[in-house]
């Protein structure tokens, strides 16, 4: 028995006869009919949520661990608001579709938000105002 399962006093998926986690994760990919870039971005995200957490396993963790890990990745590591949301679906996907455990304090976590939108052409109404207040010669 290994000293991660001894030391929280629950058996690896080995120990109980079922596929490791990554091959889990990647059969309810696969079943769902999910394309291969996305189950390579959730397995990538899945990894590194599982290092950053000091290689525990997902089920011993919670709410603080991927709160943890997706304030790290805004604060520290400055990664854009679509990456955070591309790790968070990755980490529901695991609880949710692969551990069978619903989050329901991630409900709540306020989903970063997008920088605004803004338009790279004028207006009909800017334009006339730019003209109107310029001088000088037409063509």
């Amino acid at each position: 028995m290994s000293t991660q399962s001894s030391e929280s006093g629950q058996q690896s998926d080995s120990e109980l006869g079922r596929p490791r986690l990554l091959q889990r994760v990647h059969e309810a990919i696969r079943v769902r009919y999910y394309s291969r870039r996305t189950e390579e971005a959730y397995v990538h995200w899945i990894k590194r949520y599982i290092i950053f957490n000091g290689k525990r396993h997902p089920e011993t963790m919670g709410e603080a661990e991927v709160t943890a890990f997706l304030n790290h990745l805004a604060v520290e590591r400055h990664v854009a608001a679509a990456t955070q949301n591309q790790a968070l679906s990755a980490i529901l996907f695991l609880y949710r579709q692969v551990l069978g455990r619903e989050l329901p304090w991630l409900d709540g976590v306020q989903r970063p938000s997008r920088p605004p939108r803004v338009p790279v052409v004028l207006t009909r109404a800017e334009v006339q105002r730019l003209l109107a207040g310029s001088r000088g010669r037409a063509g």
